[in-house]
């Protein structure tokens, strides 16, 4: 198992601050909190596929998803295309220093291009407290302000009333509704400059 990439430097980790947490780059460490919450019922419900087994997760983490956050990092530091490389971010209680989600940014084959999307996930005993609300709009800063994205994606099964607040509160507008694997989701997008409007009136 290639696991040279477990253990990055701190002052070379991406961080991302928020008010009430923290987004930074997986590390080994992360693997059993990590495991755990994927077999909460609250999050394969859905996100079905990411209850798997400790060593499929274990593999996943050390040999693709650590690895490739370094490879996402690296190239934007040098000023490369991020092309379809994936970015996966913990989510961490700033008060506890607890693991409580994570925060992903890759390309979704079922939607039109540009199909950056932006996905999450966080503990049941971390839900209703703006959380979730500060992890996106984190990753939405992150990304617009490092790379040339036009737009950022987000879906949500039509059901899942938590995760629409969420993205609709980040200032995502519907686009329409997408079915995958039998499942409708409602399909919601960012522009870049409806993004930095936002942000221009926040800062009047």
């Amino acid at each position: 198992m290639n696991t040279h990439n477990e253990t990055i430097p701190e002052e070379n980790m991406l961080i991302i601050d928020g008010q009430d947490i923290i987004l930074r780059e997986f590390t080994a460490a992360d693997l059993d909190d990590l495991h755990n919450l994927t077999w909460q019922p609250e999050i394969h419900e859905y996100l079905p596929g990411w209850n798997v087994s400790r060593e499929q997760r274990a593999d996943w983490l050390l040999n693709y998803e650590i690895p490739g956050n370094r490879q996402f990092v690296n190239a934007l530091q040098r000023g490369e295309d991020i092309k379809d490389m994936y970015l996966r971010l913990a989510i961490i209680s700033r008060q506890t220093g607890e693991f409580i989600g994570w925060c992903c940014s890759g390309i979704k084959d079922e939607l039109p291009s540009p199909n950056r999307e932006i996905m999450y996930a966080i503990s049941k005993d971390h839900r209703g407290k703006g959380y979730t609300t500060q992890v996106v709009q984190g990753m939405i800063m992150y990304l617009f302000a490092n790379t040339d994205l036009p737009l950022l994606n987000a879906i949500a099964l039509t059901g899942n009333i938590a995760s629409h607040k969420v993205i609709q509160k980040c200032g995502f507008t519907l686009h329409g509704t997408i079915w995958i694997n039998n499942e409708e989701y409602s399909h919601y997008v960012l522009h870049r400059e409806s993004w930095a409007d936002q942000i221009a009136q926040l800062r009047k």
